[in-house]
């Protein structure tokens, strides 16, 4: 299945990735990247827990993770516009809790580092984003990193580290072991509004 790349020709460019590894309301402050709507996965508690408490740890080392308002999640597809009547479609789609696995790390860009937990691949998720990203495909700005067969699913733990990090990074979370979780719903953030809602069980606001 083919994906139409539709990032804008003019006006200020997004980074590499810097659609993917910040959406939900981080996206919103991006004011110099114009696309600002995705689709994203939620995932079950015990991993949400276990994300905020990485986000906790680097955070006291000194590096910009999300703050306690974020809920973890995979974001599976971005636009500068997702057309309200998508919602229906994506609503549609079958859905079913997917077991995952939050593998190592990995490090994002040049400029502005980010530091990512991988989320190993598997068929079954892989296919969940592409019927998303069918959805998706033609609305205005989207990136070509979030076609099927260039997507790397992942969850945001910091945002633009330095090499004075690393010793740190380490210290708090390189030594974690994967760990099993579930996608339990997806949810849209729209960062024009400042608002997200669910469009599959699960994928809600949750404190």
């Amino acid at each position: 299945m083919g994906c139409r790349v539709t990032e804008p020709t003019s006006g200020p460019a997004c980074p590499a990735n810097s659609l993917i590894d910040a959406p939900g309301p981080a996206l919103a402050r991006k004011l110099s990247c114009t696309m600002v709507q995705s689709v994203e996965l939620v995932l079950d508690e015990a991993a949400e827990a276990e994300i905020r408490r990485q986000w906790r740890a680097l955070a006291e080392a000194g590096m910009r993770s999300p703050t306690p308002e974020h809920r973890p999640h995979i974001t599976v597809a971005v636009a500068r516009e997702i057309w309200p009547r998508l919602d229906k479609t994506l609503a549609a789609l079958p859905f079913e809790p997917l077991p995952i696995r939050l593998g190592g790390l990995l490090i994002f860009g040049a400029r502005h580092p980010i530091l990512v937990r991988l989320v190993v691949p598997t068929e079954d998720l892989l296919t969940m984003q592409r019927r998303i990203a069918a959805v998706v495909d033609g609305c205005p700005g989207v990136p070509s990193n979030m076609c099927p067969d260039a997507w790397t699913p992942h969850v945001t733990l910091a945002r633009r580290l330095k090499p004075e990090h690393w010793p740190a990074v380490i210290d708090a979370v390189a030594a974690e072991r994967d760990f099993a979780t579930t996608v339990v719903g997806i949810r849209r953030w729209d960062g024009d509004r400042r608002i997200e809602w669910p469009v599959a069980p699960g994928g809600g606001v949750h404190g």
